[in-house]
């Protein structure tokens, strides 16, 4: 559990040195984003709201009618479908159009002045990117002089009105809230107030307009009926006359009432066909225990009941007695036999079907003749009752029809009283106070998500970061330890202020009892040699902090031969292994420093030696060792050159003279530092550390890639390198780097603090 801890503490740490480090893209996200929201926000227009409220009850007709007028409606449930229906009337684009017609818009300026399209900072940005303003003078006026003004103005309106509209239920109630926002406060008001009008006005027209219709089909279904019913009078008194029918009562036709009984006689006997039919195809395809319970033949439910009392004593005398005992063969023979008896109950209710099969074929035969008596015999009669029939119905048709078209009438005489089921509960009133944009609120997200937004990019940049930063990176990528970390220092006349804020900035927590222990400001132009010029300056203690972490890495015995490289070219190799030299002449040790660098050699440079004898003079045997080594203005430094350069420098380090360098090196000297190439340049770096005691691998801290460092160090590997560590170069500090920064104020407060 403490680990879990300890590793959620570092996490969080990480995560604030993330912050910290890339503090200044959360600030320039942040600044931007509330720049741009705070211009957006006092430049945009404010927008008042109007709100009304209305009732809408429910819509028992679509028809007037007088209950609805004197309130004596039936209460009946509510019809969510009805509701929902007037909730999308109130957005209709025929609802918005009488309002833009009765607040008579087309001529009030104040509302096309308020929708005039206005180009804002977006805008002019896609104006300019899209070229528009190449456009002429003429036709940009053309196309912005009218833009509210298309083939139908009214609609361009009535589509504001349904844009800017907002209609909003209260739940649980029938009260519905209408807004509108403008920004005119006044015409907010007046518009939301129209609409509410205006929608109450249109649910009486268009319930006036459905009565109107309905009385009107009614007139004309009454001149149809009026024509068919005087016809089929005409019709029935005329085929009364023909065949002589004066009185026709049911007691003089016994045709139709047999026809009636025999048509019910052979509907029970069709039912009963299906019903026997239903019973034996149940029975064919069931056995003995599953017949159904609805089989309502006596003599097939005893058999079945005995049936089952003979089962159950079998299965009694089964647990009791063995198949060969006497009761056990008489107990199954009783349960098979009445089993078998059973099972043949099928063929009765098939006899019992084939009967009602037949029945229901005589019955039918009886109804098919006793259709053609009626026809033959009493035709006349038929015909007589149809025609009256059909001349009653009419009548009473009619008469209905008439008291609905009466009952139209009288409601489209009370379309003046206005009544609708839309009620105006609250009148909008004019607001003082804008809605939009709201300012404060607008300023407060723009800040936090912009905060939120620049701590979100820091972590995008520092996971799409690939660049070896620290040591955890060196630990998690190749499992190497840090030998030390050299920080950047900038030189030249223009980072003289810089050099004095490193310094200062630096050691600020040692200075306070030492007036001088280091210089704070320098005139150095160059990394090389530093340690040398300027022994107080920080930068030299971080070299001797390397020095210590070489002599400490390999206990009681530290290496002697050590190769400096890199993976890349300019990550500093040459000059760390000269300062390193430095470093180490300054214990009073003998140093010598190898250039073997036979293709871009430095340390000649460095050391202000002379090149024309050296390395590869000696390894191509053009003389002694003696001869290629070389004394340095420094005290216990000394230099063998890398000599004129070689057409074959491989060839040459991987011969037995620079075995024999190695060996006789060790002898003469406590140190030897060799400077090499990097590592993924040429193979030079991976012969001579096979030779070497250990490899110390320099990067660029913040600027060495992941792939180059890995591939690297596994070329090593393969070369059997013995691997010391790795060095950061050219660190940058800053305040947000706890890792360094902390660490290297705590190491001078402890230094110094003893020194004093």
């Amino acid at each position: 559990m403490n680990q879990n801890q300890k590793k959620k503490e570092v996490d969080l740490v990480e995560y604030w040195r993330i912050v910290l480090k890339r503090k200044w893209v959360i600030i320039s996200f942040a600044g931007v984003l509330f720049f741009f929201t705070a211009v957006f926000t006092f430049l945009a227009t404010p927008m008042y709201k109007s709100t009304a409220t209305v009732m809408i009850e429910e819509e028992t007709s679509r028809m007037l009618s007088i209950e609805d007028t004197f309130g004596y409606q039936t209460p009946v449930s509510r019809d969510l479908r009805g509701f929902n229906t007037q909730l999308k009337l109130l957005k209709s684009k025929s609802l918005a159009e009488r309002v833009v017609s009765k607040a008579d818009l087309l001529s009030r300026e104040d509302f096309i002045q308020a929708n005039q399209p206005r180009r804002g900072l977006l805008g002019a940005v896609k104006h300019i990117i899209t070229f528009s303003w190449l456009k002429s003078k003429k036709n940009e006026n053309e196309e912005e002089s009218n833009p509210l003004y298309p083939s139908n103005p009214s609609s361009a309106l009535a589509r504001i009105i349904q844009n800017r509209l907002e209609v909003k239920h209260i739940r649980d109630t029938k009260l519905v809230e209408l807004s509108y926002k403008s920004p005119s406060p006044a015409l907010s008001a007046e518009i939301v107030n129209t609409v509410a009008r205006e929608f109450k006005n249109f649910s009486v027209d268009m319930r006036l307009l459905t009565t109107q219709q309905a009385s009107d089909f009614l007139s004309g279904q009454m001149a149809e009926l009026s024509q068919e019913l005087s016809e089929k009078n005409i019709e029935l008194q005329r085929y009364s006359k023909e065949k002589d029918i004066f009185l026709l009562n049911p007691t003089e036709s016994t045709a139709i009432n047999e026809l009636s009984q025999v048509n019910r006689a052979y509907t029970e006997a069709r039912l009963e066909t299906i019903e026997k039919q239903t019973i034996v195809q149940e029975l064919r395809d069931m056995d003995a225990n599953t017949i159904p319970q609805f089989v309502d033949n006596p003599a097939i439910q005893q058999m079945k009941a005995n049936y089952i009392n003979a089962k159950k004593d079998f299965e009694d005398v089964q647990r009791e007695y063995l198949s060969s005992h006497p009761r056990f063969i008489q107990a199954k023979s009783r349960m098979e036999s009445l089993e078998a008896d059973l099972m043949n109950a099928v063929d009765t209710a098939e006899s019992e079907y084939r009967a009602a099969l037949q029945k229901e074929y005589r019955i039918k035969a009886e109804l098919e003749r006793q259709k053609e008596t009626v026809v033959r015999t009493d035709s006349n009669a038929l015909q007589y009752r149809l025609l009256k029939d059909e001349v009653e119905q009419k009548t009473k048709l009619l008469n209905s029809i008439m008291e609905k078209q009466q009952a139209a009438l009288v409601s489209a005489k009370l379309g003046g009283l206005d009544t609708t089921n839309i009620n105006i509960i609250d009148k909008a009133e004019i607001p003082l106070k804008p809605v939009s944009p709201k300012k404060q609120l607008n300023l407060f997200l723009a800040l936090f998500f912009g905060l939120l937004g620049g701590v979100g990019l820091c972590f995008v940049l520092e996971y799409i970061d690939n660049t070896v930063k620290g040591p955890e990176d060196v630990e998690k990528l190749v499992g190497l330890p840090s030998v030390g970390i050299i920080p950047y220092m900038p030189f030249g006349e223009n980072h003289k202020q810089k050099k004095q804020i490193f310094a200062t900035g630096y050691k600020s927590s040692y200075e306070q009892n030492n007036k001088d222990p280091y210089q704070t400001e320098t005139e150095a132009d160059q990394i090389e040699l530093i340690n040398h010029r300027y022994p107080k300056l920080s930068i030299a203690e971080d070299y001797r902090t390397v020095r210590t972490s070489i002599l400490l890495s390999y206990g009681d015995t530290p290496p002697k031969t050590i190769l400096v490289t890199s993976a890349l070219p300019k990550e500093g190799k040459s000059a760390t292994a000269a300062n390193l030299a430095v470093a180490f002449s300054q214990l009073g040790e003998r140093v010598l420093v190898v250039d073997s660098d036979l293709r871009r050699p430095r340390q000649h440079d460095i050391f202000e030696t002379d090149k024309s004898v050296g390395l590869s003079a000696f390894l191509s045997g053009n003389l002694v060792i003696e001869q290629a080594i070389q004394k340095t203005h420094i005290d216990n430094i000394f230099i063998i050159p890398s000599g004129p350069i070689p057409p074959n420098p491989s060839e040459l380090l991987n011969s037995k003279r620079m075995q024999l360098l190695m060996e006789e090196v060790k002898d003469e000297f406590d140190f030897v530092f060799f400077d090499s190439p990097p590592v993924l340049a040429v193979i030079d770096s991976l012969i001579v550390s096979s030779l070497a005691d250990a490899t110390m691998f320099v990067i660029k801290a913040g600027k060495t890639l992941n792939k180059p460092f890995v591939s690297a160090i596994e070329e090593l590997n393969k070369a059997n390198a013995k691997l010391l560590g790795v060095l950061f170069n050219e660190l940058v500090l800053k305040k947000g780097d706890m890792h360094f920064m902390d660490f290297y104020q705590y190491y001078r407060h402890e230094y110094y603090g003893d020194e004093d």
